[in-house]
């Protein structure tokens, strides 16, 4: 017989009665007309089932948050193309350079890696339950004279945030990669990249060291070049303060369990520039697959051969396309395992063994113990 999925209780699932109350008090609080979940992922290889999750998740809380709110909602995907595509180190200074996927493989091919990996879950998923979505690269979002303005009118504030965005150094990194035809090399951890100064109200100017090049300058203004690569909590603390603007809309940041930590630096960062508590975005942390360590489930690590195989897990919840079956059969059985997760707040608000994550795809069953 199929076992019963059992899952402990908590502070949180116990004040709760549905996993989607978690966000209720920010939608009675500021009464949006619509709800954008944004959720993101670093284009860096073919999805894992860790990804497929939380992404299948996204869909299925909007249409939860759409049925019981009368909201229209709709779900944004972040493609960071920004991720390193190509490591090496300068033997003159010993610092490490990397090309990102954005300058590696240029912006054509990147569209259609993203519509390759992910395009046809998210269509499925879609056309299933109903909510409409978009695709941003970090490419489009960078670029945008609203995410550029945004970076520009936080630079004057950027001390007050920066022991948050950096705790160990206090420099957050930014990388401007070479603009030089074919290079796109940028320190990876910026030693010597320099915002110098505001050239205008609404520009900046920045020198770096390319790895091939040696010293360059650009100047970062709304509507021009150069490429704007921001570290990780940095690129949050903007794209957050971008999406506090428009009037109406309510976004989701919608994220795995692993972020829970990391938020708490955006969020002091967030308060730092000046945001109240209520101009925060909501927040929505799904479950976390993790191994028999108690460690997430890492492709990169598997794939570097400094973890193992978890038992368990086939060789498709590593790489989604080899799911032995149709997109289809496939959204089917992530919106099954999602129905079972979001019936119940301690079923949501946990982490999953990869072998547990398998077995729910596997052997779909009741979603709780029974109540005697």
């Amino acid at each position: 017989m199929t076992p019963y999925l059992v899952s402990p209780n908590t502070v949180l699932a116990n004040a709760l009665h549905h996993a989607e109350d978690v966000l209720t008090p920010r939608i009675l609080g500021t009464r949006p007309e619509r709800i954008v979940l944004v959720v993101g992922t670093q284009i860096n290889g073919a999805p894992h089932i860790g990804t497929s999750l939380v992404q299948s998740l996204t869909f299925a809380m909007a249409a939860r948050l759409r049925d019981r709110f009368g909201l229209s909602t709709e779900v944004l995907f972040s493609a960071l193309d920004n991720a390193p595509y190509e490591l090496v180190t300068d033997p003159a200074s010993g610092h490490r350079y990397q090309r990102a996927y954005a300058q590696a493989l240029g912006e054509q091919a990147l569209l259609d890696l993203v519509a390759s990996l992910y395009l046809p879950l998210f269509t499925t998923l879609s056309h299933r339950l109903g909510i409409p979505h978009r695709i941003e690269t970090y490419t489009q979002q960078q670029a945008g004279e609203h995410f550029r303005r945004t970076w520009l009118r936080l630079l004057p504030r950027l001390d007050a945030a920066r022991w948050w965005l950096a705790p160990s150094t206090g420099t957050p990194h930014l990388r401007v990669p070479c603009p030089r035809p074919g290079c796109g090399w940028a320190e990876k951890h910026a030693e010597r990249t320099r915002v110098h100064h505001l050239v205008a109200p609404e520009s900046a100017e920045i020198s770096a060291v390319c790895l091939h090049h040696g010293p360059y300058e650009a100047t970062v203004s709304p509507a021009a070049d150069p490429y704007l690569d921001l570290a990780t909590l940095y690129r949050n603390l903007v794209k957050e303060l971008a999406l506090t603007s428009p009037p109406g809309t309510l976004h989701v940041m919608v994220k795995g369990g692993d972020w829970v930590f990391g938020s708490h630096l955006v969020d002091e960062a967030l308060h730092a520039v000046g945001l109240t508590r209520a101009q925060l975005p909501a927040r929505l942390f799904c479950p976390q697959i993790v191994t028999e360590t108690g460690a997430k489930l890492s492709k990169s690590l598997i794939r570097e051969g400094r973890a193992p195989l978890p038992e368990g897990v086939a060789p498709w919840m590593l790489d989604t396309r080899q799911w032995p079956g149709t997109i289809t059969e496939y959204v089917d059985r992530m919106l099954a395992m999602a129905e079972t997760l979001l019936s119940d707040p301690r079923h949501f608000f946990r982490s999953y063994s990869a072998a547990e994550i398998g077995r729910l795809i596997n052997e779909p069953s009741p979603r709780s113990v029974p109540s005697r």
